[in-house]
């Protein structure tokens, strides 16, 4: 199944479900990832004994911050010929976010088991499901992240990285509010945003926010500050990790991001937005927190960080919840634990 049809719950699965169950009969089914309703569907369909639900992101809570800041009232200012002819506006991306948030919480009242690594998303399923037990595991990253180090003589001083700007949640556009203040300071700043050039698209395929980005590009006049990288790879990067001289998470509501764990465990420094579980996963003698909103305080905490330049030395920071073997054995507990409360 693919695309649209995967955010929207699907009947017939059950039956599906119910023959793998029947066939394979499982000790322990674990469901990686609340954000999809097939999930759900096997529940209703075999139970929920031995079913532990592992948390990513949590679409009913991300739900409520999708426009991140942005006015989008006026909704014809925001249409584009893309939009109409799809039926698929920024309204709408919201609106599918609050409905798989409907389907997340069915999913999470149901269960007994769930599988998270921060107090935010302790909180948030503690509040759909009181009952349920809370098994902790930490994130193993990606391999290449584990065997190099950030340094400032390899970087491009006053340049930034930011690992996506697909859509509004991610906050790319606050990053782009708060670079004339930066510009001011340090005029060769650079910012690199990884994947495609959402205001590259031409008239009749942009999407609503590819066409406030291109038009608070230009209002900003930093077009020549900002640079999208296309599609990356691992190893790619990994490398444009290591040619940067920061790493932004400016998103309005994040779990533990993967990229900021990327970034921490190549040592370099970073800024990223206080909100949802960030602050549990950051130390501030490596990085700096600032308030979603605040564009003045990201724009100084960057300021900040690029004056320092050569003399930023990483403080230890304790990486341990990205260790592999670490959160293979927790897994391994969660599933011994499930197996005896079956018994």
């Amino acid at each position: 199944m693919k695309g649209k049809k995967t955010v929207k719950y699907n009947k017939s699965l059950e039956r599906y479900w119910r023959e793998i169950q029947n066939t394979f009969n499982p000790n322990v089914v674990h469901i990686h990832g609340s954000e999809y309703p097939h999930g759900l569907a096997y529940v209703n369909a075999c139970g929920p004994q031995g079913v532990v639900v592992s948390i990513q992101g949590m679409v009913s809570c991300i739900a409520r911050y999708y426009t991140a800041g942005i006015d989008f009232t006026n909704v014809k200012k925001h249409l584009t010929f893309r939009d109409i002819i799809k039926r698929d506006t920024i309204r709408k991306g919201q609106k599918s976010f609050e409905d798989r948030g409907g389907w997340e919480i069915k999913l999470l009242q149901k269960v007994n088991h769930i599988i998270g690594r921060t107090e935010w998303d302790k909180a948030h399923t503690w509040a759909i499901n009181p009952g349920a037990q809370y098994h902790h595991c930490g994130e193993t990253l990606r391999d290449s992240f584990y065997s190099h180090k950030w340094s400032y003589d390899a970087c491009e001083p006053h340049s930034i990285f930011v690992s996506q700007a697909s859509y509004p949640i991610k906050g790319v556009h606050m990053l782009f509010k708060a670079l004339p203040l930066v510009l001011r300071h340090y005029p060769d700043t650079k910012v690199y945003v990884a994947g495609y050039d959402p205001t590259a698209a031409p008239w009749w395929r942009i999407n609503g926010y590819g066409k406030y980005l291109k038009k608070q590009i230009a209002r900003l006049g930093i077009s020549e500050h900002i640079e999208f990288t296309g599609t990356l790879n691992e190893e790619d990067m990994c490398n444009r990790y290591l040619k940067s001289n920061i790493f932004v998470c400016c998103s309005a509501i994040e779990n533990s991001p993967n990229s900021l764990g990327e970034a921490q465990l190549l040592g370099m420094p970073y800024v990223a937005s206080f909100v949802g579980g960030v602050p549990e996963i950051t130390d501030m003698n490596s990085g700096a927190l600032y308030r979603f909103e605040e564009t003045e305080m990201l724009a100084k905490k960057i300021c900040d960080i690029f004056a320092l330049g050569s003399s930023y030395k990483p403080a230890p920071y304790d990486t341990s919840m990205y260790d592999g073997t670490a959160n293979t054995q927790s897994l391994l507990e969660t599933y011994r634990q499930i197996c005896l409360n079956q018994q």
